[in-house]
Parts: structure tokens; sequence; C-alpha cells
């Protein structure tokens, strides 16, 4: 599987590409802003995007929908309670403040146990609520993709509206933190020293 971390824009946003090594085929996950750097990875590895997949429906990890998605011809996929943020008056007004645009409606809903899939690869989705009520996680054996509920040195914001500091140590410590010990964790935001961890490591803090 071919994981690509792509650093964009001044929110620090990380975004990711994700394929299949065989098929080409693949998906970016929360792919925000700074197209030109995004797409000079699509383009190395001759990666045909199938999803746009949101972690959770935060501006600053939507706002590059609109542009991908044209640019692509892929599907949105949002977990199921956060894809109402999407149409929100304020997540457009922000999603301009970052060069984006208001994200198109999604193609599918998710809920927790969902598997997406590209060529041979696929992710399952982890619901990870408490950064928002709709966050999720994405797990491939190895890997998971923690959005905004875990960093490498800290956690998302739970005061935010639909935040929750019971519900996002319930989702780190007993849905992130139960995965292997060897799984890479890759965050949503560049906040830390490192731009990814494991979950041996993260253990140590929570």
């Amino acid at each position: 599987m071919i994981i690509e971390q792509i650093l964009v824009t001044p929110m620090a946003v990380f975004c990711y590409l994700v394929a299949d090594k065989k098929n080409g085929e693949g998906v970016l996950i929360d792919p925000a802003g700074d197209f030109d750097r995004i797409f000079a990875a699509v383009d190395k590895h001759s990666v045909k995007v199938k999803w746009v997949i949101n972690t959770h429906g935060h501006f600053d990890h939507t706002s590059g929908n609109d542009h991908v998605m044209k640019r692509t011809g892929a599907g949105l996929l949002i977990h199921e309670l956060d894809a109402p943020k999407l149409g929100s008056i304020s997540s457009r007004v922000l999603s301009r403040f970052v060069g984006g645009k208001k994200s198109p409606a999604p193609v599918s809903l998710l809920k927790d146990g969902d598997v997406v899939d590209f060529g041979g690869a696929s992710l399952q989705v982890m619901h990870t609520p408490g950064h928002s009520e709709g966050s999720i996680s994405l797990y491939a054996p190895g890997h998971v993709f923690t959005g905004d509920t875990l960093f490498t040195e800290g956690m998302g914001r739970t005061d935010l509206g639909d935040g929750s500091m019971k519900k996002i140590m319930d989702s780190i410590r007993g849905r992130i933190l139960s995965l292997p010990d060897e799984t890479v964790i890759w965050p949503g935001h560049h906040y830390g020293r490192n731009p990814y961890s494991t979950v041996r490591e993260q253990k140590k803090y929570y």
C-alpha cells in the first residue's frame, strides 16, 4: 500500500494519499488545500483517486473537497453524524479563509465498521468521537489515520460544540490504543515534533 503524508494549508493539516500499489486506485484523506502539492504526490504514483474521505466535518479538513472532487471525479465519504457540518454557513465562510469552497454533498455516509475499498486495498472505519460527534479514524493493518482525535503529542480540541473530553478519551484509550503496538499513527495535524507515532509510543501518555 502506498502512503504519502502531505502537509497542507496554514492550519498545518496532514492530507494523506493512500493507494493500492498494484491497481493504482486510491483515496485522499482530508485534502484541505495546497493542491499542487497534493497532485504532485498523486501524479508521482500515477494514482486514480476513487474517494475523498473526511475524518470529520470541520472546515480546515473539508475546504479542498470541491476542487479535488471536480479534478478527479472522486466521491466524498464522511461519517453520518458530521455530514451536516459540510453545508453550514460557518463552514462555507471559513473554507474561503484557507482558499477553499463549500463542500459538495457526500455520495455516501459512513458508520462504524464500514470498509472503504479501493483497488485491492481497503480502510476500515472506526467511529472515534470526542473532537466532533462524527469523527472517525481509518484503519488498515499496520496503520491508523486518526484525524483530530489523536496527534503525536496531544489530542484534538473538545470545546467546539459537539466535542466531549470523556468521548475523546474513550476513543483514544478504547479504540486507537487497543490496536497492535506496532501500528503507525498518522495524525490530522502537525502539532508535535514528529509527523507520526505508534500505538506503543502513545500508550506512554494515555
